[in-house]
């Protein structure tokens, strides 16, 4: 489908992910992705936006502190794909990555559930959700990034996390923001727990990271290379694309004029006591304020994801998808694999 509008043409293209549940060791999950990922362009674009090589040394020490089973992970990947592990190292974990662009996320978080949408450009998206039930870590949901990393996800305490993009300009050798959400993931049973992890991680550049629990309680996490804070509040958070703490506004980017909009916005949804459907709804709305579908321009909705503390379910779709897919993630983790295997939606590109 062709859309004329003010002179130029949108076509509308078909989109979709690829769905992965795999219950095995970690070094097998590896594995299957370097097998997974063998003939997809996806290397070829994290070849690109990552170093040549990276200091194995200051890796290998970090990863073994603080996330031993992804070392293990790393090396089945380097195994499937029939690379180096230097190399996969260097492409895949997350550690001392270059600057990348902008993203935008938005996130509704309170006692009752969590919601949240990423906007960024398909053409470096992995397109794959992840269900992985592994040995020595919790078992959790969520969508990759740079394979080993995560956007989003909910593991099996019922503990959801996703990663906010703030500013780059101040940068060090660390670990990137989604490699830490899955650190979080894997090892976290809680928000305490999750923040006093980030607090440990030395953050690469400055991000926010939205968080809550099946306890009911709930934070944005802001971070920087040189300084972590919480931000809490007794009703619920929002969790965009600045900093808000008074000490950390001074790291924010120059324009947040789109950020300030959609936190405004999701600040009025809590008045209105919706459900979780609802504000899932009101996030995955292609006509909806919160999104976006500038994709030539790095800033077009891709998934919204979607957690229920209190029925310890999860909703997702990509943009424009018909079906929304819900899954009991209580059952997924008691053995129960869903049927499902891809999520198809469109999106919108100038030709």
């Amino acid at each position: 489908m062709i859309l004329k509008r003010t002179g130029r043409v949108k076509r509308l293209s078909n989109f979709e992910i690829d769905i992965l549940q795999l219950r095995t060791t970690p070094y097998e999950i590896g594995f299957h992705l370097g097998e997974y990922l063998k003939d997809k362009s996806l290397i070829n674009v994290f070849n690109k936006l990552t170093k040549p090589e990276i200091n194995m040394n200051h890796f290998h020490d970090l990863f073994s502190s603080l996330s031993p089973n992804l070392l293990e992970e790393l090396q089945g990947l380097s195994e499937g794909l029939q690379l180096p592990y230097e190399k996969v190292a260097a492409m895949f974990s997350g550690y001392d990555v270059p600057k990348l662009a902008n993203m935008g996320c938005s996130a509704f978080v309170d006692h009752r559930y969590y919601v949240r949408n990423y906007d960024f450009s398909p053409d470096i998206y992995d397109g794959l959700l992840l269900l992985l039930d592994s040995k020595n870590v919790l078992a959790s949901c969520g969508y990759s990034l740079q394979i080993i990393g995560r956007h989003d996800g909910v593991n099996e305490s019922g503990l959801a996390i996703g990663l906010h993009f703030v500013n780059n300009q101040e940068y060090q050798e660390g670990i990137s923001a989604w490699t830490s959400v899955r650190m979080v993931l894997d090892t976290c049973k809680s928000t305490e727990e999750a923040i006093d992890l980030l607090k440990d991680i030395p953050h690469a550049t400055c991000y926010n990271f939205s968080l809550g629990d099946s306890y009911g309680n709930y934070a944005a996490v802001e971070v920087s290379p040189k300084k972590v804070l919480v931000r809490k509040d007794p009703s619920f958070i929002s969790c965009v694309n600045h900093f808000q703490n008074t000490d950390m506004k001074k790291k924010n980017r120059a324009h947040i004029e789109g950020s300030l909009k959609r936190n405004e916005y999701i600040h009025n949804l809590k008045n209105q006591n919706l459900s979780i459907e609802e504000t899932f709804d009101k996030f995955s709305d292609k006509d909806s304020p919160l999104f976006f579908t500038d994709y030539d321009n790095l800033f077009g909705t891709l998934h919204t994801f979607a957690y229920s503390f209190e029925e310890k379910t999860l909703i997702t779709n990509v943009a424009q998808g018909n079906n929304d897919l819900t899954i009991n993630f209580e059952e997924w983790v008691r053995g129960n694999n869903i049927k499902e295997s891809k999520l198809k939606g469109y999106i919108q590109t100038f030709v």
